[in-house]
């Protein structure tokens, strides 16, 4: 294997500098646009190799920006943002929660709290739309009762990053497969025979430790026609259906129920569908810049110094699937963001399956599960501090109840041991 070149690494230096030099000074790991610390590191890319003419690099650039899988990336990233908003303004979360609520037992409300985040997010692909949907509900149900507010927005937290890492519009699990190639409904079930039993243990823990506490919910008012887009969506994306036509049939489906309740009128409905591409436009266009920085650090040798930097010790298949796992943990230590650690470490992880004889959804399912994982537990992660900005404690303080993406991480650990999944038969 080649050596490569460390210099070429320099634009990701430049990029980590930037994005957590400006989070540390400033102390809002937010305050810097990812987009422009991109930009910049770009412009550091087209900068170096004066051999090589600025018109070649350039190209080079476009050429990666635009690859077949970032660009079917884009494409799914405005779609889901699109279903997901026009789901949410006919009613669609509310609705949910509400029915959840009404059937969950009184003395069971956090383990409850847990397995509503789990489908709330997997239906909508957001961690951060679970969170600013039930962190409030998550607040009044420990203010009603001697439960901890830590406890109650742990659960949520860790039912968010349940949806985040499965979901088939979740940003993580486009990345995700795309980067590595994988058939979406692969990936699904070999992530999920993984993560299920983290959900299990973690449902059982949060039993144990609520016990004999009880909090009376009100009433709640939900309509079964609001939830059927998301069980729709989910139903025929496991039964895999192309994910541009689950998508659109979603979107379908969510403004039909609008327009017939009165939620939407037909511009309204159109505009909502723009809202939602809007949200997806500053991650569609990260995975565009991300992917022709790499292009051109490829290029100039840095890819193949990082591939021989991480693999010079690995001796086995076991060993390339723990690197591809170091790799985007220390990625999504470093970047905050679960979404943005795979898409840079994803073209890594791809290579190091295809030496090592990976599988696709294997390698997805890596990068997926462990960037979840450590996502889960950054107290200065978009995840936590949102959620603890709404319960007015500290970030720090969720941590000790933080068992989902500890336990999802402990059982993508255990996968790698066991070697699961078996190989498929040619």
């Amino acid at each position: 294997m080649k050596k490569g070149n460390p210099w070429a690494l320099i634009p990701f230096v430049v990029f980590l500098t930037l994005f957590i030099g400006s989070g540390v000074v400033i102390g809002d790991f937010y305050a810097f646009p990812v987009i422009v610390a991109i930009v910049i590191s770009g412009a550091v890319a087209l900068a170096m190799n004066r051999k090589e003419p600025f018109a070649r690099k350039v190209d080079l650039f476009c050429q990666g920006a635009g690859n077949l899988n970032v660009m079917l990336m884009v494409i799914i990233f405005l779609l889901a943002g699109a279903f997901s908003e026009v789901a949410k303004g006919m009613g669609a979360v509310e609705s949910t929660v509400n029915f959840a609520l009404s059937v969950v037992p009184q003395n069971l409300l956090v383990v409850g709290l847990f397995i509503i985040a789990c489908f709330i997010s997997l239906s909508m692909g957001t961690s951060m739309g679970t969170i600013v949907a039930l962190a409030p509900i998550g607040v009044g149900i420990s203010g009603h009762t001697d439960l901890s507010m830590a406890l109650a927005i742990a659960a949520i937290i860790g039912g968010s990053m349940f949806g985040d890492n499965l979901s088939f519009i979740s940003d993580t699990t486009i990345t995700a497969v795309r980067s590595q190639g994988a058939q979406m409904q692969d990936k699904f079930k070999v992530n999920f025979w993984i993560v299920l039993p983290a959900a299990i243990v973690t449902g059982i823990i949060l039993g144990i430790i609520t016990m004999g506490e009880a909090a009376q919910v009100e009433h709640l008012s939900y309509s079964w026609v609001k939830i059927v887009p998301y069980v729709l969506v989910i139903i025929f994306a496991l039964a895999g259906m192309n994910v541009f036509l689950v998508l659109a049939l979603g979107i379908v489906l969510a403004g039909a129920v609008g327009l017939v309740d009165g939620s939407y009128h037909f511009m309204s409905l159109l505009q909502k569908i723009g809202e939602g591409m809007a949200g997806m436009y500053e991650i569609a266009f990260l995975a565009i810049l991300i992917a022709g920085m790499v292009e051109v650090i490829k290029f100039n040798g840095g890819i193949d110094f990082l591939l021989h930097l991480v693999t010079r010790r690995i001796k086995s298949k076991k060993g390339a699937e723990f690197g591809i796992a170091g790799l985007v943990s220390l990625t999504d230590l470093s970047t905050a963001n679960n979404t943005i650690a795979i898409l840079i470490a994803g073209p890594l992880a791809k290579n190091i399956a295809d030496q090592y004889g990976i599988e696709p959804r294997k390698s997805a399912s890596i990068l997926d599960i462990f960037s979840c994982a450590v996502q889960g537990l950054l107290p200065y992660g978009a995840q936590l501090l949102a959620a603890a900005s709404v319960a007015g404690i500290s970030p720090v303080s969720i941590l000790q109840y933080s068992f989902y993406p500890i336990l999802i991480g402990i059982c993508g650990i255990i996968s790698i041991f066991i070697g699961y999944p078996a190989k498929k038969k040619a």
